[in-house]
C-alpha cells in the first residue's frame, strides 16, 4: 500500500487532524477532550507524577507521503501541566511530487506548563514536506521544548540528496512575536546546515543567563556546531550533528537540567523513551 501511495498521483493523500484540550482541576491536569479526524488519536493519560499529565500522540500509519495534510491543535487553559511525546519517529517518505504538510499550534494560558518532546522526524531522500509549528504563549507560560531532524538515512549512508523540506518555527508571547524562523532544504544542497544529516533545536521559556550558562556548559559534546541564544526570556538551542546517539543524550540532558529550574519538578522521562 505504501508504495502505491508514495508513486500513484491519483492518492489524494490523508486529511487528518487533531484537537486536544487541557484542563486543570484541583487534583491534576485532565485530558478535556480529544477531536480527531483521521489517522491522528492519542493513549490514555499517564500520570507518573500525580497531577501532570503525560500524552502520546499517535500516528497509525507510521509514515507521512507527500498528499498528506495533518493538523495539529494543543490548547492548555489555565494552571495546565501537560508533556507530549510520541512512541517513535515521524517518517516523511519520498513523494511524486506532491507536497505532505504538517500543521502544528500550541496555545498555552496563564500558568500553563507544555513540554512538547516528539522523538525526531526523518525525511527520505525524495520527500517535498512542509512543517509549521506554533506556540502562543502567556506571559506566565512555561515551555520546554524540542524538535530533531534527520536527512536522509545517515546509518546507511544514505543522504538527502533529492527533495524539499520547507520547516516554520514560531514563538508569540502575548501576541507579540518572539521566535520567527524558516529553514529551507532542497535537492541535496545542505550547505546552509554545513552538510550535517541531523539538526536539532530547544525552546525553552521562561529563561534566564543563568539558565543559558548551563545549557553552554552542556553543548560542549557538539564542538562547533552547537550554540544557544537568550532572547527577552526565550532561550534558543540550536545544533548539527553526524551521530544520533549524541544528539538524543544532549538533548535529553540539557531537558533533565532546566526541567527543575523552569517547573520545579526533578525529572520524569517518558517509560516510552527506555523501549
Amino acid at each position: 500500500m505504501l508504495a502505491t501511495q508514495v508513486t500513484d498521483n491519483s492518492y489524494k493523500g490523508w486529511q487528518a487532524s487533531l484537537d486536544l484540550l487541557f484542563r486543570r482541576t484541583p487534583e491534576k491536569t485532565l485530558l478535556q477532550s480529544a477531536r480527531h479526524v483521521g489517522p491522528l488519536t492519542v493513549q490514555r493519560p499517564f500520570y507518573p507524577e500525580e497531577e501532570t499529565c503525560h500524552l502520546y500522540l499517535l500516528h497509525p500509519p507510521g509514515g507521512i507521503v507527500g498528499g498528506d495534510v495533518l493538523n495539529i491543535s494543543v490548547q492548555l487553559e489555565a494552571g495546565c501541566h501537560t508533556l507530549i511525546t510520541m512512541p517513535g519517529a515521524s517518517k516523511f517518505y519520498r513523494s511524486s511530487g506532491k507536497e505532505a504538510r504538517l500543521e502544528q499550534h500550541f496555545t498555552l494560558a496563564e500558568n500553563a506548563t507544555l513540554e512538547w518532546l516528539p522523538q525526531d522526524s526523518i525525511f527520505f531522500p525524495g520527500a517535498n514536506a512542509a512543517l509549521r509549528s506554533v506556540f502562543h504563549l502567556q506571559t506566565s507560560s512555561t515551555l520546554l521544548a524540542w524538535e530533531l531532524f534527520c536527512l536522509g538515512r545517515p546509518v546507511i549512508n544514505e543522504t538527502f540528496s533529492l527533495g524539499t523540506i520547507e520547516s516554520r518555527l514560531e514563538v508569540w508571547i502575548e501576541g507579540e512575536p518572539r521566535l520567527i524562523e524558516r529553514q529551507h532544504l532542497k535537492d541535496g544542497d545542505l550547505s546552509s546546515v554545513a552538510n550535517h544529516p541531523w539538526i536539532g533545536t530547544l525552546l525553552f521559556y521562561p529563561s534566564t543567563e543563568h539558565h543559558l550558562e548551563t545549557v553552554r556548559e552542556q553543548l560542549a559534546p557538539l564542538e562547533n556546531f552547537a550554540g544557544a541564544t537568550l532572547t527577552d526570556g526565550l532561550m534558543s538551542v540550536r545544533f548539527l550533528s553526524h551521530d544520533n546517539l549524541i544528539c538524543q543524550r544532549v538533548m535529553r540532558e540539557i531537558w533533565q537540567s532546566l526541567r527543575p529550574l523552569l517547573t520545579t519538578k526533578s525529572p520524569c522521562s517518558p517509560r516510552i523513551w527506555q523501549t
